[in-house]
Parts: C-alpha cells; sequence; structure tokens
C-alpha cells in the first residue's frame, strides 16, 4: 500500500448468531484520500465490513466479534466510542435508497440539524452544495419542498447520497451505490468521487467488476469471509498474483 492508512483493521473476525462467520481474520489498510475497491461474490463479507466501519454492525445479531478497527489510531469498536460522532466522520450509502419521510431539502439538512447546526445560509448552502456533488441540483432545485418519496429511485439513491456529503464526513463507505442509477448518472458519480477523493477517504464496494476496475486506487478482493488479496488498484486487476483472484478477474467462477 502507498500512502498513509486512515484505516487500519486488525485481525477482524465476525460470526453471526445463525453460524455464519462473514469475515475471518481481516488484516487491510484502507490508505488516505483513495478510492479503495472491496469487490468479490457474493457473501465475501464485503457488506458486513461496511456495516462495521460505522458500527451499523451493532445492530446485526452478532455472535462473536473480535480485532481491532483503527480510524487514525482510535479502535472504533471500543465501547467507549461515541457512536454518533463516529457516523458524522464515517458515512455510508448502501444500494437500497431509505429516504427519510421528510421533503427533499429535509432529508439532507437532517443530519446537521442533528448534529445542532442551526444557522439556516449554513444548513442552505450545504444542502445546494451536497445535492450539486450528488448530481440532484438541477433535477430538484424549484421543487425542494416536495416529498422525498415523490422521486424516482435514482433520485433517492443520490438523495441519500446527498445526505452524508452534506456532513461532509472523512470517509464514505458505499455499498453497491450505483448499481440501481442509470450509465450516464453513474458516469457523474464516479467523477465526483474520483474529485472527492483529494479530501476524503472512499472505500467502495462496486456493483460489477468493470466498476471496481475502473475505479480502484486500491483493491482488496475477498471470498467467502477471506481476504485473499490486496494491493494497488491497477496491479491488481492486470496481474493477479493469487489463483483465486485471477480466476476471479478473468470471470472463472462468481
Amino acid at each position: 500500500m502507498t500512502g498513509q492508512a486512515k484505516i487500519q483493521i486488525q485481525d477482524l473476525y465476525i460470526r453471526y448468531t445463525d453460524g455464519r462467520e462473514v469475515l475471518k481474520g481481516i488484516n487491510l489498510d484502507i490508505p488516505a484520500n483513495r478510492i479503495t475497491v472491496a469487490f468479490g461474490p457474493a457473501g465475501g463479507g464485503k457488506s458486513s465490513l461496511v456495516r462495521v466501519l460505522n458500527r451499523l454492525i451493532d445492530l446485526a445479531d452478532v455472535a462473536e466479534m473480535s480485532g481491532q478497527v483503527l480510524l487514525d489510531g482510535m479502535n472504533i469498536l471500543d465501547d467507549k466510542i461515541n457512536v454518533v460522532d463516529l457516523r458524522r466522520r464515517v458515512g455510508v450509502v448502501f444500494s437500497r435508497p431509505i429516504p427519510l419521510p421528510l421533503t427533499i431539502s429535509q432529508n439532507v439538512s437532517f443530519g446537521l440539524e442533528v448534529a445542532g447546526e442551526t444557522d439556516g445560509q449554513i444548513i442552505d448552502h450545504q444542502v445546494e452544495k451536497a445535492l450539486r456533488q450528488a448530481v440532484l441540483w438541477d433535477e430538484v432545485y424549484d421543487r425542494l419542498d416536495a416529498p422525498a418519496y415523490s422521486l424516482s429511485g435514482g433520485q433517492q439513491q443520490r438523495l441519500c447520497l446527498a445526505r452524508v456529503l452534506a456532513l461532509e464526513p472523512e470517509v464514505i463507505l458505499m455499498d453497491e451505490p450505483t448499481s440501481a442509477l442509470d450509465p450516464v448518472t453513474t458516469a457523474m458519480i464516479e467523477e465526483f468521487l474520483q474529485r472527492a477523493k483529494a479530501e476524503r477517504t472512499i472505500l467502495l464496494v462496486p456493483h460489477n467488476q468493470q466498476q471496481a476496475a475502473r475505479m480502484a486506487d486500491y483493491a482488496a478482493f475477498f471470498l467467502q469471509g477471506e481476504l485473499i488479496e490486496c494491493g494497488d488498484g491497477e496491479e491488481l486487476f492486470m496481474n493477479p498474483k493469487h489463483p483465486k483472484t485471477r480466476d476471479y478477474v478473468q470471470g472463472r467462477f462468481g
């Protein structure tokens, strides 16, 4: 890995109450100001990893969890961690949009207001900025008071991205965030992420291998709860060292 690690995952193990071992002793450094792509077949543990990194795993039926996850040297799995503060620093966007039962504008400003922001001008500025970054402003600027549920599925997905961006998190976790978007909008979101990495650390679980190869500064291949191989994105996709990675990249399974 080149560059300083923003997140260090050390010996992370998770077993759910149904007996599934979803992550088996994962050791992975996620570099700052890069796009790290976690890819592999379904059931590899990628979504569980995303949930660990902003403590949404707390809501899952976990029977056993061990190891450490260090964010700038702080173990986020420590019981004393302020989870609300953590989720402001580490935002997450999932493949299925879940807008709040509020207006378009209120969806984006919600996190800011929960965090204590009361200045209307600052809130309005952040709402517009986030909607522009999420490639949604031009479609909704004249109906910000409309219900969020009036938006299409793809627009709702971008709204959820804007809600995260409004808080200006240090880390953005994205679990198949463009799976419901058309190719043109997907390209716009990818272009934004390439710009955003100058100020943020991004972990992306792509919805296909083409996106993985396009976006990866750094890449990690997961298979059945194990981290098989990680390294420079271009190198890993062009010249994988592990035979399982090579077989997957070449389309022999998955």
